[in-house]
């Protein structure tokens, strides 16, 4: 039987030629057959595969979960980006790490998803799926939008916002932290809302159970009508008097793991955080702290 694999690589990025090289001449080394995707590729359209290797940020790896969410693939990031939280590996280790996706040589780690629902008044559903975030937003610049919050089927709060954004816990570290909210730890099973410049005194984030569902509605006396955009490339219009529902979805996006590091490594490294003066096992150390 042929092994297949897919790659998709950021189109824009001069770096991603090299980097895409590398990974053909790894993958066909290892006698895998590739696929390549463009920006309009379904999945409907590609043949079976049975890994994925992402060439880009964090967008691109967006682009690519489009093409593998449903599915056993797991996807390999190499980063290409400014920060690149999604991804694995950096481009020079791209021969050794393709290597070892061919080898069965990783871990599987699954990220939950968000499924995103959208009722118009007229009772018509539209739906859609995040992997980061379903981020709710106005379409007027020059006005707000009101809504009233729900979760679990009980009002909470109701005000005029810019908008809102409902992440899961991969997506803490995008759109919803930029706006204040948490950094979440990946498993953690559930999802967070950060209001977008809120006139409330109580619109702070929230976070909620793997359960419960998120309702938002855009109401009547509205200044403007929304838009919800998930992970940045899909959206679906909100007009006055629509509801949104977003809830943790029961279908994972599958990352594949080289580097055993903890999430509090890939912080740190990410966002080059400071961690001089830490007391605790030195890097000689063995496992019981002895040197």
């Amino acid at each position: 039987m042929t092994r297949r694999a897919l790659v998709v690589r950021h189109s824009g990025r001069p770096e991603a030629l090299d980097a895409t090289k590398a990974v053909l001449r790894a993958l066909r080394d290892a006698d895998v057959e590739t696929v390549t995707a463009s920006q309009h590729t379904r999945a409907e359209d590609l043949p079976p595969f049975e890994l994925a290797v992402v060439l880009g940020g964090d967008g691109t790896i967006l682009r690519a979960a489009e093409l593998t969410r449903g599915t056993d693939v797991p996807l390999l990031g190499v980063n290409l980006g400014h920060v690149g939280f999604l991804a694995e590996i950096e481009p020079a280790d791209v021969a050794t790490a393709v290597r070892r996706l061919t080898d069965g040589d990783y871990t599987v780690e699954e990220r939950s998803t968000l499924d995103v629902r959208v009722i118009d008044a007229a009772g018509e559903v539209l739906e859609c799926w995040a992997l980061n975030e379903a981020a709710l937003e106005k379409t007027d610049p020059a006005r707000m939008i009101e809504v009233v919050i729900e979760v679990d089927g009980r009002p909470l709060s109701s005000f005029g916002c810019d908008g809102l954004v409902a992440a899961s816990a991969t997506g803490s570290t995008a759109h919803a932290f930029s706006a204040g909210g948490p950094v979440v730890w990946p498993d953690v099973r559930g999802m967070v809302l950060v209001p977008l410049a809120a006139h409330s005194l109580f619109a702070r984030p929230l976070v909620m159970g793997p359960s419960s569902v998120l309702a938002v509605e855009v109401i009547e006396r509205s200044s403007s009508t929304a838009v919800v955009t998930c992970d940045g490339r899909r959206q679906l219009p909100l007009a006055r008097g629509t509801r949104l529902e977003v809830r943790v979805s029961d279908v994972p996006v599958r990352f594949a793991r080289l580097n055993p590091a903890p999430f509090t490594t890939r912080l740190v490294q990410k966002f080059d955080l400071p961690v001089v003066g830490w007391r605790g096992a030195h890097p000689d150390d063995d496992e019981d702290g002895a040197r």
